[in-house]
């Protein structure tokens, strides 16, 4: 049976993952710490690992949108492709590439994307996200979740919300640029992910982000 490899224990605990900055292209040692989908996009990831019924209906919608999955001895190199287009292409925009087992997460700072208490992209980033889509576009067995984040500040509401819309938005560019719907899963995590502390301002502004993760559709 196809499954998806997914893993959100791992996404949103990452420890000491290979992280290359974006602005020195060094590397570093990176301690990182409902959704909705676009259109008629079916089923989500979320869920998938412990819903079977989830898992399959996923699975028959990529199916019946062409995509195929990777066998198992694959995957590796596939991602590994994936992630080199991805940093050439990335190289010197603001976003940080982290490899993390066979996961890719794009980390989009605040500062790059949206303007304080705004959902809408700042112009200047959509192509940025067009790089992206390109090569997602040529990787088609990869799936997406496209995710909100918001420092502590406001109420907990209000961070949800917004957080949901910024990744909306990060989605719906995608979705322009040929990404297809039922590839990806929009979802909003207000502040309950940090990276970083709330305590600062630096801190905050770190957890001010939309990232994405990447995921191999696997066989």
């Amino acid at each position: 049976m196809q499954k998806i490899a997914l893993s959100l224990l791992m996404i949103f605990s990452l420890q000491a993952c290979t992280t290359l900055d974006a602005y020195t292209q060094e590397e570093k040692t990176s301690k990182s710490t409902n959704g909705a989908l676009i259109g008629a996009a079916i089923g989500a990831l979320i869920g998938i690992a412990t819903s079977d019924n989830k898992k399959e209906r996923k699975e028959r919608a990529l199916k019946g949108a062409g995509i195929g999955a990777i066998t198992g001895g694959s995957v590796g190199y596939y991602m590994d492709q994936q992630e080199a287009e991805l940093r050439k292409e990335l190289e010197a925009t603001g976003v940080s590439v982290t490899r993390d087992g066979d996961n890719i997460i794009l980390n989009m700072p605040g500062n790059i994307t949206f303007a304080t208490n705004v959902s809408d992209l700042k112009a200047e980033f959509v192509p940025v996200l067009g790089s992206v889509a390109k090569v997602l576009e040529k990787y088609k067995s990869t799936m997406i979740e496209v995710a909100g984040h918001t420092d502590s500040r406001g109420s907990d509401a209000y961070n949800l919300n917004l957080s949901k819309q910024r990744a909306l938005s990060v989605g719906q560019v995608l979705a322009s640029k040929n990404v297809q719907d039922v590839r990806m899963d929009i979802v909003g995590y207000g502040e309950t992910s940090p990276i970083a502390s709330n305590d600062t301002a630096a801190g905050r502004a770190e957890n001010r982000r939309v990232s994405l993760t990447l995921l191999p559709f696997e066989e």
